[in-house]
């Protein structure tokens, strides 16, 4: 089965960085749209970037300036370097992804676990 796995997350001063990877397994034909989410505690879930298959990228305002969303293909992986963060930064990230499993077949949505992200002092 398809499985998202993220990674890369965790404490981190006000300021500081950290890249988040989203690597992809399983039989997978190709992979479309990929997306990073976070969801603080109390709050909705809410977009934080996304990149298509051609590479074209969309970004929330509250990472604008200061996130990128890239994706190596070879490798199955999206990533999602944060700079400058914030401790309004804080929350568990998701990756999402719509993976087509074989030629032929409709793409699905796939969820990761999530990674925690903390900024604090």
């Amino acid at each position: 089965q398809v499985k998202l796995v993220e990674s890369g997350g965790g404490l981190v001063q006000p300021g500081g960085s950290l890249r988040l990877s989203c690597a992809a397994s399983g039989r997978i034909f190709s992979i479309d749209f990929v997306a990073w989410y976070r969801q603080a505690p109390g709050k909705e879930r809410e977009l934080v970037a996304a990149i298509s298959s051609g590479g074209t990228t969309n970004y929330a305002d509250s990472g604008k300036d200061r996130f990128t969303i890239s994706r190596d293909n070879a490798k199955n992986t999206v990533y999602l370097q944060m700079n400058s963060l914030k401790p309004e930064d804080t929350a568990v990230y998701y990756c999402n992804a719509d993976i087509a499993r074989s030629y032929g077949s409709g793409s699905q949505v796939y969820w990761g676990q999530g990674t925690q992200v903390t900024v604090s002092s």
